[in-house]
This record gives structure tokens, C-alpha cells and sequence, in this order.
């Protein structure tokens, strides 16, 4: 889509989560990542080397890379002086953001004159089907959310990665911007028409062989008043057959709404799994991925083992424990 290597630019970045995608990036391709750059005012620090538009092109990036999720999705004013910057240097630009860098007539305008390319990941680049709900070959694993940015992503990139290691066959299914990134391709599925959004995830997890696992990233929150809807969309367009709950428990309340409360695991497992047996009878619920990050190690350990014992399914971290042992729970479906 984009030539690498790539310098991540997390701008005036608030906290970690609003830097997801540029810590998505290096996490999982950090052999593109040359650099990262920071404006003053940024309170993020990926702990890679901070680059100037000029030391990162002398370094060869030939790609900046917006890495930042705000809400909304806009291109902030404040960034402009760099992006023209970069753009003035011989650098493309990427932004997975709403806020679309064709739309910005100061943007396009100096990405002509210096022969460079804007890519906006967010652009569907298919018409994509209406949903006919129809049974597909193959076998599909959807990560769902008790919130928002929880791990939905790492945790399929996980359980792909080793799945790949075992030699079994596997593929990671982005749909969001940062797994596109990541991958290379996939569906941007809130910037698909609503009536399209379930036809869109069939056509992404298509027809495959019988032992062939679709590792479908999940987006939003059945419980979450702002982004339900994709959530659904995953759900009934990719009819799984195996569901891998997702949470983070130091959260203390929805992302970006305060006055609501994060659903309980339970409530999770119960209501996904209602809405996955209308399109799928005999899907599953088989395992458990907790984000613990804000946690010390022994605190997260009594956590891990009071989910498994209060629901019954492997629950692990999957930087603390890997994800072995949720790959083990697939194999049983």
C-alpha cells in the first residue's frame, strides 16, 4: 500500500491509547518503524529514536505515518507545519484517520508539487456485498470487547503469530486502520456504508479449507454507545465459531463516556454469544484475553486465575502468558 520504512508520527499525543496505531505499528512491524516524532506537548514515548523530518528522510524513511487515534479522527491545525514539512522533504503520508488527508486542500496541494502520494487507509477500496448470511467453509474466532482499545487487535495478531509457528493455517483479518497498517490490507469497516459493513466482513473471511482458522480483529463494543454498530457488523458478518472475550480491568469507565460503567465478563459472554448464534448455532465462547498491563505482575496472576475460575475458560495476558493455551481451546471447536 505505502513503501517502508516509516517514521511514526505521534504529534501532541495525550496518553498511550490515543498513540494505538503508531504502537500497533512498531509492535508488530518494528523493522519498519525507523523513528518516531514528537511534538512538544506529546506525552508518549515508544522508546524508539526521535527523528527530525530531515535526519529521518537522511535515514531513509519515505513514509510518515499519522499514528495517532483522537477522537473524532480529525487532522489537527497544529500538525499541518509537519506534514507539509514531510511532504516538502519527498516523504508520503498515511493516515488511518476520518479526517481524510485528500480532503485537506493544503495537503494535496503540496503533495503535488513535491510528486509525493497521500494514503488515506480508511477509503474502502471494494463494493463490498450486502450480507446474505449464507454458511461458509473454513473456521472463523472473533475477539470481542467488554470496551473499546481493550486488546482486541494484539490478541488475534497473537494467536495468528503462534498459530503460524504450530504450522497451522491461519490468517489475521484486519479491520481496522491499524491492522491494515499492519498487515497490508483488510476492510476499514467504519468507513463502510452501514448497509454494506456484514457484507464486507464475508467477503473478507471467505470460503476456506475445513481446518483453516479466519483470526477476525475486532472492533468497538456491544456496550458501547458510540461503536456498537461494527461490533454487530463483525459479529454477523463473520459468523464465528469461536468467540475470545476481551478486557481491560483497570478501566474505570467506557472509553470517551464517563458516565458509563464497562459490562461485566459475564454479561459480555452471554450477550456476544446471543448475537453470534443467530447466524451461527453452534459458536462458542472459549477463551479469555486480559489486557494487564496497568497491573504488577502478582496482582495480575490472582486476577488471571480469579476470571478462570469465575467463568470456567482460559483467561491469560497474552504478552505475560502467550496465547497457547487459547490456540488449545480453538483446536477443541
Amino acid at each position: 500500500m505505502f513503501e517502508a520504512p516509516y517514521l511514526l508520527f505521534l504529534g501532541d499525543a495525550p496518553d498511550r491509547l490515543a498513540a494505538k496505531m503508531a504502537q500497533g505499528i512498531y509492535d508488530w512491524r518494528p523493522d519498519a518503524a525507523i523513528g518516531q516524532l514528537r511534538m512538544e506537548s506529546c506525552n508518549v514515548d515508544l522508546g524508539i529514536t526521535d527523528l527530525s523530518i530531515q535526519d529521518a528522510v537522511a535515514a531513509g524513511a519515505k513514509t510518515l505515518v499519522i499514528g495517532i487515534v483522537n477522537r473524532g479522527g480529525v487532522i489537527s491545525d497544529s500538525w499541518k507545519t509537519i506534514l507539509i514539512e514531510a511532504l516538502e522533504a519527498g516523504m508520503d503520508i498515511a493516515s488511518g484517520l476520518h479526517n481524510l488527508l485528500r480532503d485537506e486542500p493544503d495537503l494535496v496541494a503540496a503533495a503535488e508539487k513535491n510528486g509525493c502520494a497521500l494514503h488515506d487507509v480508511r477509503i474502502p477500496s471494494i463494493k463490498y456485498p450486502i450480507a446474505n448470511g449464507k454458511k461458509r467453509s473454513g473456521k472463523r474466532c472473533l475477539a470481542v470487547g467488554t470496551d473499546c482499545s481493550v486488546g482486541k487487535m494484539y490478541t488475534t495478531l497473537a494467536m495468528h503469530r503462534e498459530m503460524e509457528k504450530r504450522g497451522m493455517k491461519a490468517t489475521f483479518r484486519a479491520t481496522g486502520q491499524t491492522g491494515i497498517l499492519i498487515e497490508g490490507d483488510g476492510v476499514p469497516l467504519d468507513a463502510v456504508i452501514a448497509d454494506f459493513m456484514a457484507g464486507s466482513i464475508e467477503w473478507l473471511t471467505p470460503d476456506n479449507d475445513p481446518e483453516h482458522w479466519d483470526l477476525i480483529e475486532g472492533q468497538g463494543s456491544l456496550f458501547h454507545a458510540s461503536y456498537s454498530g461494527v461490533t454487530t457488523a463483525l459479529i454477523h458478518g463473520g459468523q464465528p465459531d469461536a468467540l475470545i472475550l476481551c478486557h481491560e480491568p483497570t478501566r474505570e469507565h467506557m472509553r470517551g463516556l464517563p458516565e458509563y460503567q464497562l459490562p461485566s465478563l459475564e454479561d459480555l459472554r452471554d450477550l456476544a454469544l446471543q448475537m453470534s448464534k443467530i447466524v451461527n448455532p453452534d459458536c462458542k465462547v472459549v477463551g479469555v484475553s486480559i489486557n494487564t498491563q496497568h497491573m504488577e505482575e502478582a496482582e495480575a496472576l490472582r486476577y488471571l486465575e480469579g476470571v478462570e475460575e469465575q467463568l470456567g475458560l482460559p483467561s491469560v495476558d497474552p504478552f505475560r502468558q502467550g496465547v497457547g493455551r487459547l490456540i488449545e481451546a480453538l483446536e477443541c471447536v
